[in-house]
């Protein structure tokens, strides 16, 4: 498999939130590109509705001159990867796709209408605890020291993409049943054991549903760069190996 690696990050974060402690590990073999969505990171924010298509194609492009690579897809940046594959087959050589769906169910679907509600409600402090309450595992957050809590909601209210909203409203739309048959290229899927925002179940019909697609599963929420970076690198290094 090629060298390269290009990261597609989640709604409502970007590429460094969503992978920073990846970056610097994964960098070490192989080039390793990335953009990030309108209203995330310095992308400034879609004069409308976000499309698949062109951030599957934003993607590609962040590899430049590059010919072929593998794609990292993380929460709706599984659908922009395996849109990506299916685009572009010269190109992309290769899935690993962590906390992915093929399309919401109903529990996502309420659970992204709540975290609308409070993106515009306006209340920081409330959305930081719903988001924290999303992202990180039953288990993980119970055993959070109190500092600690205080500190990621504190980050969480900071660090809101202006673009959330609309990366959201995506994830509400996305179905890629027409695309995941089509997948031609290796193929790892990562389930999050204790994902409160993707149920386990929905990233598992994604494997099932690409042909030849392994199966892996980490003991994480829905934030394995905070709760299973180690774990989320062996994963990819030895498929990607």
């Amino acid at each position: 498999m090629t060298s390269a690696l290009v990261l597609a990050h989640g709604a409502g974060g970007s590429v460094r939130a969503n992978f920073s402690p990846l970056i610097p590990v994964l960098s070490r073999t192989r080039k390793v590109f990335w953009v990030d969505y309108p209203g995330s990171g310095s992308t400034p924010r879609a004069g409308g509705p976000l499309s698949l298509d062109d951030l599957a194609d934003r993607v590609v492009a962040s590899a430049g001159d590059t010919p072929t690579f593998a794609v990292l897809g993380y929460s709706l940046g599984c659908a922009v990867a395996v849109r990506a594959a299916v685009r572009h087959p010269e190109r992309v050589t290769g899935l690993v796709l962590t906390s992915g769906f093929v399309r919401a169910d109903d529990e996502t679907r309420a659970r992204t209408a709540r975290w609308r509600q409070l993106l515009a409600a306006g209340d920081r402090k409330e959305l930081a605890r719903y988001q924290l309450s999303l992202v990180v595992g039953e288990p993980f957050e119970r055993a959070m020291p109190a500092e600690q809590r205080e500190g990621m909601l504190e980050l969480i209210a900071l660090t809101v993409p202006p673009g959330t909203d609309d990366q959201i409203d995506l994830v509400e739309r996305v179905d890629v049943s027409g695309d995941v048959g089509r997948v031609a290229v290796p193929t790892l899927v990562i389930g999050t054991k204790h994902d409160r925002l993707i149920s386990p179940a929905s990233t598992r019909a994604l494997a099932d549903a690409i042909p030849g697609a392994r199966w892996a599963e980490l003991d994480s929420g829905h934030a394995p760069s905070l709760e299973a970076p180690t774990e989320w690198i062996r994963l990819i290094e030895e498929f990607l190996g």
